[in-house]
């Protein structure tokens, strides 16, 4: 008599990303703990910081900073720092994040909020803008609440607030003005002064020219795009989504929508320079208020390098303009 044994065969590994993130063939995912890069924290006290639970649904936190020593009598402007990762990968908690966090708050004398959200595969997008603009309505609710937390309240100008973020936190800032329109009447007394797209990650299904003859060794190379993208974008969606693609043939008509005004920045040698600059001009020909920066040579992710403060700082000064 003779008796067979079946074993189930172990999961194999289908998809990563920088080994940061690893997908299987029965739908598992392993996420490492480990930052993208992995540098020392430069807080050197100058600067406070704490972590605020904005959405208890759903376990997101949020971090806001602001400037140790700050006149009592002068409210300082609030700037929204919203991490990049191709919607699979970043978080708050990077020490990149951090340092670049401590760096706008000193250098823009500004509470800067630095929110997480739910990231792909496991939450497909629209999660990660639904996401943003809950955290943006947080701080609606600070602005009206009959108990304040004085630690933000107390020096914080909810009447200049602006929305920043890098890469795939550029494109949920996108998604914000475009959600907001102009005035963002429906978060008074908190009023959007600006957004800030530190090379955002749009995509689409026809390459541009950067994207088809770009580097393969770039940074952000046309593999690594095409691979965020399978994993964040909903299910049988294709790059022409509206999440994805400003001018696809589902998107918003952006040249009817009103806007705040836009500062886009993105570096010369980036494969998304092509989308970032065709973005830029499209909106300042139908007369948006938005100003194009290109950083000569330097590939994506640079901002994390180089710091564009001084650009910063003219979007942060109270104008009656804006």
């Amino acid at each position: 008599m003779s008796t067979s044994l079946t074993t189930s065969n172990p999961p194999y590994e289908v998809e990563e990303v920088h080994g940061l993130l690893r997908i299987y063939n029965d739908g598992s995912v392993v996420r490492s703990s480990k930052p993208l890069m992995n540098v020392p924290v430069n807080d050197d006290g100058s600067i406070l910081w704490k972590e605020v639970l904005f959405d208890a649904a759903n376990n997101l936190y949020l971090r806001l900073y602001k400037p140790a020593c700050s006149n009592a009598n002068t409210k300082i402007p609030i700037f929204y720092y919203i991490p990049g990762g191709g919607f699979c990968i970043g978080t708050r908690l990077w020490p990149n994040c951090q340092n670049d966090c401590f760096r706008l708050a000193s250098e823009l004398q500004a509470v800067v909020i630095s929110p997480d959200y739910r990231l792909a595969p496991e939450h497909r997008l629209p999660a990660a803008i639904e996401d943003g603009y809950t955290a943006v309505k947080w701080l609606k609710d600070q602005a009206v609440s009959q108990n304040p937390d004085a630690w933000l309240n107390d020096v914080a100008d909810f009447g200049r607030v602006f929305i920043s973020g890098d890469s795939a936190g550029a494109n949920i800032a996108h998604n914000l003005a475009v959600l907001f329109g102009a005035g963002s009447e429906e978060l008074a007394p908190v009023r959007l002064r600006g957004y800030v797209l530190l090379e955002p990650f749009f995509g689409g299904t026809m390459l541009t020219k950067t994207e088809a003859e770009g580097s393969k060794e770039a940074i952000l190379n046309l593999e690594l795009m095409n691979k965020l993208w399978r994993l964040s974008i909903p299910v049988g969606a294709t790059k022409d989504h509206q999440i994805v693609n400003p001018f696809g043939p589902a998107s918003p008509l952006m040249e009817t929508l009103e806007l705040d005004p836009i500062l886009v920045v993105v570096g010369g040698n980036d494969l998304l320079k092509d989308r970032v600059e065709e973005y830029a001009s499209k909106l300042k020909a139908w007369g948006k208020k938005i100003e194009y920066v290109e950083y000569e040579d330097k590939q994506h992710g640079f901002f994390h390098l180089i710091l564009t403060v001084k650009l910063l700082l003219i979007l942060c000064r109270p104008s009656k303009n804006l």
